[in-house]
């Protein structure tokens, strides 16, 4: 089987936030109050010193007004059906992850599906996000620590948790880890996928948007 190369879709995550923050007229104080990302950990990945993982990029998405797909974009989809040795692959900036996308994009879609592949030695950072996600370990070993309560996970373990719990993850296991993540991440056009007390209010999603 040959698999499609890897190519590094949203390599600037960080430019295109800081452009779509700037468009929204929103400082990094207000981005930091609606999203619950730091102020100084926003600005370290607009200038490229930090590379979100996708928990974070669906907090600040959801505060700019926009789904987390705008950071990763792929080609969109035809169908609703992808093909193994046809998978759009990509990573996000300078991570070392990278992912395969086997969700369909169509209007008024919701869910999200990526499969993982993470390094030995990879840990993210600790997140919270409006959503669900379903983890399913299909090759490896990793951890998942949700709201402190670690649980390590082999081949055929999943897990299921709400994403305002804080959480993260690693590769424990002593071979590259592969993941099917599934999710769903409220995005700034859903009214609840603001906290409360926001000031912001998000414009159309598809504002300011290139093609």
């Amino acid at each position: 089987m040959t698999r499609r190369p890897t190519t590094a879709l949203g390599s600037e995550p960080g430019l295109r936030i800081r452009k779509l923050r700037q468009n929204r007229r929103m400082t990094l104080q207000e981005l930091s109050t609606v999203s619950d990302v730091s102020v100084g950990y926003i600005s370290q990945v607009e200038r490229g010193q930090a590379t979100p993982s996708l928990g974070t990029l669906a907090q600040l998405a959801a505060a700019l007004g926009v789904s987390v797909d705008y950071f990763v974009a792929t080609p969109r989809q035809a169908d609703s059906v992808t093909r193994q040795a046809e998978r759009p692959r990509f990573s996000v900036g300078a991570s070392p992850l990278t992912y395969e996308q086997i969700g369909a994009e169509f209007p008024g879609h919701e869910l999200t599906s990526f499969i993982v592949n993470m390094p030995v030695g990879y840990t993210s950072e600790e997140t919270r996000h409006e959503g669900e996600e379903l983890i399913y370990v299909l090759e490896g070993t990793i951890e998942q620590v949700v709201e402190g309560h670690a649980f390590r996970l082999g081949t055929g373990d999943s897990i299921h948790f709400l994403g305002h719990l804080p959480h993260r993850w690693s590769n424990v296991g002593e071979t590259p880890a592969r993941v099917l993540w599934s999710g769903k991440m409220l995005h700034g056009a859903t009214p609840s996928a603001l906290r409360p007390g926001a000031t912001h209010t998000p414009v159309d999603a598809k504002t300011d948007i290139p093609g």
